[in-house]
């Protein structure tokens, strides 16, 4: 049997391997999943091919016997609190590929706390699919399709009423927003207008073919929103990805923030408030998220990579915050996902109670320099090549969590397999660019090495 789903769902070209056909196999597998009866929330951000695969999803699920609720444009964030919290919904499904270029497209499940679908009920719905066990309803039994108005608008709504808008408005900040022509265009400029910021926008209007830059927020991608920034003297700069679960941050001076620091800041932020608490993250993040978390008062413990293992692992312990190093923060306040539209809210509240620019908050937080490179490696040889590499440094202090991370006196490195390409991840970090590179290229070295020993 092949592999539908990677860690963020089934993605592709879309209209090529991500086409019509598979959008509606797809609707048949989960509506087959799912009981007769049942209904399914489904979403969509921007893209242009989305219309076209919510339509080829819905009408799979349909012939199951399941009902479809139509959220239209949607952030998956907000169609993830409406699945959370409605009560109605056995699932919910987002055609999205997130931040990826405008020819690609995506279909991601959601269970009915609002939280990714689990892997257990992937692997149950792949066998559906790859077996073709699809449940045909009746000609009386299809099932219906109806609109599901004012996903947007609840969720804007509940965020605004998680923090201190109060405060916001006293202190009447100024935020250069850029919502990426993506579905936060719909949600994040009118959230902050009703916590009474002046905010400017930037690439505002839905567009699925992200005129105004990729859809990826990297700093590459966003010189205009540094520049703005520091033309209008804004406290803040903001950018969310195409589907708005993720952001990054420009201080008041135009620099970017990287996502280490910003998780950092926020976890610490979040154990401050409630004078301790748990903060999760991922094996990959940064040393320094650790280091600001406990000078807070709060403690950190490690998940493999991946934001619905996060989640999870934040359910089970009772964790404050949580989140990973590209954007994607977690604030259980108000659900267990990526959603940067609280991200935002939460940053700018912070701001306003502490009444310090966002270049000084920031510089309260350590630094360290992060360095991430790859290399390839057929499939069949991850598993020995990492317990080889493991062997090798038995005498070091050791994580196996998720890859093989080694502690040494500069720093630690992570060899990491990745799950969905034939290739091995590297991270490095060090409290110098220097020594955070020559680790990596180390560790480069002697993974290339021992892959070519397990062959």
């Amino acid at each position: 049997m092949g592999k539908l789903f990677g860690t963020n769902g089934v993605r592709g070209f879309a209209n090529k391997d991500m086409n019509a056909e598979l959008a509606m196999k797809l609707g048949r597998a989960l509506g087959s999943f799912l009981k007769p009866g049942d209904a399914v929330l489904v979403g969509r951000d921007t893209r242009t091919s989305g219309p076209m695969l919510a339509a080829a999803l819905s009408a799979g699920l349909q012939s199951t016997g399941v009902h479809v609720y139509d959220a239209g444009i949607v952030p998956t964030p907000a169609l993830q609190y409406r699945v959370k919290t409605s009560k109605r919904f056995a699932a919910g499904a987002v055609v999205t590929a997130s931040h990826n270029p405008p020819e690609h497209n995506g279909i991601k499940f959601i269970d009915p706390d609002g939280t990714e679908m689990r892997s257990d009920k992937e692997d149950a719905i792949e066998a559906i699919f790859f077996d073709n066990k699809f449940r045909d309803a009746e000609w009386n039994d299809i099932g219906q399709l109806l609109l599901e108005p004012g996903v947007n608008d609840a969720y804007v709504e509940a965020i605004e009423k998680k923090v201190d808008a109060d405060a916001i408005r006293r202190r009447k900040l100024t935020v250069v927003l850029d919502t990426s022509n993506g579905a936060g265009s719909l949600t994040a400029p009118f959230l902050l207008r009703r916590l009474g910021v002046h905010v400017v926008t930037m690439n505002a209007q839905v567009d699925g073919t992200f005129p105004g830059h990729p859809s990826e927020p990297t700093p590459e991608n966003i010189k205009d929103i540094i520049a703005t920034v520091k033309a209008l003297n804004a406290d803040i700069g903001i950018v969310q990805d195409g589907d708005a679960d993720r952001c990054v941050f420009i201080d008041e001076k135009g620099g970017f923030v990287d996502g280490n620091r910003t998780l950092a800041l926020m976890g610490g932020y979040a154990v401050q408030k409630n004078k301790g608490g748990l903060v999760v993250t991922p094996v990959s993040s940064s040393g320094i998220v650790e280091e600001h978390v406990k000078a807070k008062g709060g403690r950190v413990e490690y998940t493999r990579v991946g934001a619905p293992i996060v989640a999870r692992y934040m359910m089970d312990h009772q964790a404050l915050f949580g989140g990973e190093e590209n954007g994607g923060l977690i604030w259980p306040e108000m659900q267990h996902c990526r959603d940067a539209s609280m991200t935002m809210a939460k940053i700018i509240e912070l701001l306003a109670t502490s009444g310090k620019p966002f270049s000084q908050l920031l510089g309260e937080v350590p630094t360290a320099t992060s360095v991430k490179k790859k290399l390839e490696c057929p499939n069949d040889r991850k598993a020995k090549a990492l317990d080889m590499f493991a062997k090798a440094h038995a005498g070091d202090k050791v994580d196996r969590t998720d890859g093989v991370k080694v502690y040494t006196s500069e720093g630690w490195v992570l060899v990491r397999p990745s799950g969905t390409e034939p290739i091995f991840r590297v991270y490095a970090e060090a409290k110098t660019p220097e020594v955070a590179e020559s680790l990596a290229n180390k560790s480069l070295a002697e993974i290339k090495d021992i892959i070519a020993k397990a062959g």
